[in-house]
């Protein structure tokens, strides 16, 4: 099933057969990454685009599996002007960029035999979780920070079938709480961004980007858990060692204050996150305070020539109406893609730099991030024309 790839141990660098059920390194428990044992033959634009758009167009780059798919990917690159684009992620399937990687790491798990999954999240995965593995007649469950998930993703969740489990404590407790459940011996498939395969489907963005428009000076997204940076980097990589590309764009993480421990470490010159155990913003896609993907993520800003920038949940609401206005709608975690940029241009980005911006989700998301306003009443609808007519002046 995966004999084409190997897994490497991004710490340690031990290699190993490739498995779905292993996760991390037998070895000392670093993170692993699926790699080619040799180069995939006949890859090549042409081929690509005598497919659909979509995450499988890209088959010969990603495991060789029977897809459970419902049409992600594709998304639509928005133009905001010459130079400036957006890739609206909010199309997806169940509304977030993560169906790109779930569509793959539940096929595999479909093909291993597994009959349950499961995750830990702040709302667009357990979304595209419950979907997921609903299409793929498994059960699912999701274990979320109590009080912490916007209410727009837990339906979505409930929808779908999943089992809610609610703990007290931040995303990284419940993340705790499925690294310790899951595994062969339960049955419990782990479906975060831990799991080396998901993000396989997740670097399909990269490729839809260059399919498009070439390559861009600058990739700018939100960080949460750190692993769609690192993904979405790994594309690039790909697509340069197989000769697709001949250079990579740089890519700007961006954090919100009060869920920034890969920021303010970068900031500083460290090494590794200053974590926080109380991470705390609008943003809940991103409030994170122990991000498990931070080595492939510190690899991915170190090798692209990268940065990461903080921006303050009152930068993220105002981005999130300025993007509202040009017509796209996204949660905070999404605006945190351009107010980030917003800070950077000028100093780390030219007004001459080919941007995309990543908006991972749908406004619709997390409705109650932004507040409503009173409507205009009127008792009849000779006052309601008249007061139409007197704002429309």
């Amino acid at each position: 099933m995966l004999g084409e790839y190997e897994l490497r141990c991004v710490n340690c660098g031990r290699t190993y057969e490739a498995d779905p059920w292993t996760i991390v390194c037998p070895h000392c428990g670093g993170l692993l990454e699926p790699v080619f044992r040799r180069k995939p033959l006949g890859v090549s634009w042409a081929l690509f685009r005598t497919r659909k758009f979509g995450v499988w167009r890209y088959r010969e780059l990603l495991p060789k599996v029977r897809p459970v798919s419902m049409g992600e990917g594709g998304t639509p690159l928005i133009k905001v002007d010459e130079r400036l684009w957006i890739k609206f992620e909010g199309s997806n399937p169940t509304g977030s960029f993560k169906d790109r990687g779930m569509t793959v790491a539940v096929s595999l798990a479909r093909e291993a035999g597994v009959r349950s999954v499961i995750c830990a999240s702040t709302g667009n995965t357990s979304a595209s979780v419950a979907a997921y593995a609903s299409r793929a007649g498994m059960r699912s469950f999701v274990v979320l920070p109590r009080g912490k998930v916007a209410r727009g993703k837990l339906a979505q969740a409930v929808l779908h079938g999943a089992v809610i489990i609610e703990v007290d404590g931040p995303f990284d407790a419940a993340l705790d709480v499925v690294m310790r459940v899951s595994g062969r011996e339960s049955g419990l498939y782990p479906l975060n961004s831990i799991n080396p395969w998901r993000l396989e489907g997740q670097k399909t963005l990269a490729f839809e980007v260059v399919d498009e428009i070439g390559v861009p000076d600058w990739i700018v997204l939100p960080v949460g858990n750190a692993g769609n940076i690192s993904a979405i980097w790994k594309g690039f990589r790909e697509m340069k060692e197989l000769g697709l590309i001949d250079r990579t764009p740089r890519l700007a993480g961006v954090q919100a204050e009060g869920a920034s421990p890969i920021a303010r470490a970068f900031k500083e010159g460290l090494n590794q996150p200053i974590f926080t155990d109380e991470p705390e913003t609008v943003a809940t896609a991103i409030r994170i305070g122990r991000p498990v993907n931070w080595p492939k993520a510190f690899r991915a800003l170190r090798e692209s020539g990268g940065t990461v920038e903080m921006v303050t949940d009152e930068e993220i609401l105002e981005a999130q109406r300025a993007l509202g206005r040009m017509g796209v709608g996204v949660e905070p975690a999404s605006a945190a893609s351009y107010a980030g940029y917003l800070k950077l241009l000028g100093r780390e980005i030219s007004d001459d730099d080919r941007v995309v911006l990543v908006a991972t989700g749908h406004a619709l998301k997390d409705p109650d991030a932004f507040p409503f306003p009173e409507p205009v009443r009127a008792s009849s609808v000779d006052e309601a024309v008249e007061k139409i007519r007197r704002l429309a002046v």
